[in-house]
């Protein structure tokens, strides 16, 4: 998958998250990042990394973020490989 594009699936998946109170108290607290350093940081490869890294932790928010925007597990899967952080090599 290309880059831009797993950058757009990641600011989906944030824009998921904040508009969930709970989900995105959860990231920010695991993030260690406030509010304002979410708002800086928000198109950081690294940051839109995590924020992928938040999603996939759970099968539950998993499942409703691809449902909301009509998106395969899969699709996650390959936009976080494309990010920093998400492909390990053997």
């Amino acid at each position: 998958m290309e880059k831009d594009k797993a950058e757009t699936i990641a600011l989906q998946a944030l824009s998921f998250l904040v508009r969930d109170d709970e989900l995105l108290e959860r990231f920010l607290t695991q993030s260690g990042l406030t509010p304002d350093e979410l708002k800086e940081r928000v198109r950081e490869p690294d940051l839109l990394g995590g924020v992928l890294d938040a999603i996939l932790a759970d099968d539950k928010d998993l499942i409703a973020f691809c449902t909301h925007f009509s998106l395969s597990p899969e699709t996650i899967i390959l936009a976080r490989r494309a990010l920093p952080g998400g492909y390990i090599s053997e």
